[in-house]
């Protein structure tokens, strides 16, 4: 009975983290469409500072992971010190800039895909720069999201979806897309070296150092000088609440989203987390397609799929890698 007990609370478990993963990321890609196609007020103006949710969102977590580590740390030390994060908070500032900033040029279904499109970049490097040799089906999963995000960017956006776009240029929304996985592909590197050094550094203590980097270059950026983008970015949401609103609850579903990503990666391993965070963001743009009024046509659906079809046969191959290692650790 204590077994199917335990079974019943971890399958539970598994649901609640499903469903925060879902709910937090799913509406703060709902929020992110608003503020970057809505028009606000009487006056019609659109909020065109997007660089600003990053600042926003660095201060949120910020403050958000110190309060975690007060909870739940246990006062131990030997974590990275604050001031090794200095390189990663840089690339970690510019990329996701970047990626908010395509949203003035595609629409979110678009952005999603060609983030989604990590493998890609990863691959090229690795083959190229590392002479890491890669096997055919790991070929194959790349292909298919090559494809179909490149299929779906060379379809033409219905007239009712452009017209929501402040400025729509695919060239360089898909630009600053490719640009934003080439400096996550660095901060995720920089990330890996820290906690290789640093074995103790713990979730919350990334969290605190990169956004720590992160709102001291964003409040550079946007306030270090006196007509800054960040001083009409208050006076917007001084004029406009809604928009103010919409932020911080963009900010608080970033900051949840975090904790339920750190929980299920220490419960249940980072596959599936990699699982439950592709299969949102297949939610996610059914969801913009449904609620936001961005329909996609036939072949923009095939495209979709054939990439999620690509990073589905992706997860199921490092499914079937761990399963081995598994295999091979066993006693005889």
């Amino acid at each position: 009975m204590e077994a199917h007990g335990a079974g019943y609370r971890r399958v539970f478990l598994l649901a609640f983290c499903v469903a925060g993963i879902w709910s937090a990321y799913i509406y703060q890609g709902v929020l992110q469409e608003t503020l970057s196609t809505k028009q606000f007020g009487p006056d019609g103006k659109r909020f065109a500072h997007l660089s600003f949710l990053n600042l926003a969102q660095s201060v949120v977590c910020l403050i958000w992971s110190y309060i975690m580590i007060k909870i739940w740390s246990n006062g131990s030390s030997g974590g990275a010190p604050w001031s090794t994060y200095w390189s990663a908070g840089i690339t970690n500032t510019i990329g996701p800039a970047m990626g908010i900033e395509a949203l003035k040029y595609i629409s979110y279904p678009a952005q999603v895909l060609a983030k989604s499109s990590k493998m890609i970049p990863v691959m090229l490097m690795g083959s190229l720069v590392y002479g890491i040799r890669y096997t055919l089906p790991e070929y194959v999963c790349t292909l298919l999201v090559a494809g179909g995000v490149s299929t779906f960017a060379l379809l033409k956006t219905s007239s009712k979806t452009t017209s929501k776009l402040a400025h729509p240029n695919a060239p360089l929304g898909y630009g600053l897309c490719c640009l934003n996985l080439a400096f996550d592909g660095f901060t995720n590197a920089t990330q890996d070296s820290l906690t290789a050094r640093y074995p103790k550094t713990i979730a919350w203590d990334i969290m605190l150092g990169m956004n720590l980097w992160g709102a001291i270059y964003n409040m550079v950026f946007m306030f270090g000088w006196p007509r800054g983008s960040g001083y009409e970015a208050v006076q917007f949401c001084k004029h406009h609440p809604e928009a103010a609103w919409d932020i911080f609850l963009y900010c608080l579903c970033g900051a949840l989203g975090q904790n339920f990503i750190f929980l299920t990666i220490s419960r249940f391993g980072s596959l599936a987390n990699t699982t439950i965070t592709t299969t949102r963001k297949f939610v996610s743009i059914v969801v913009s397609s449904l609620l936001s009024g961005n329909p996609l046509s036939t072949k923009q659906w095939g495209s979709v799929v054939m990439v999620f079809s690509g990073l589905s046969y992706q997860i199921y191959l490092k499914w079937r890698r761990l399963q081995r290692l598994q295999k091979k650790r066993k006693p005889m």
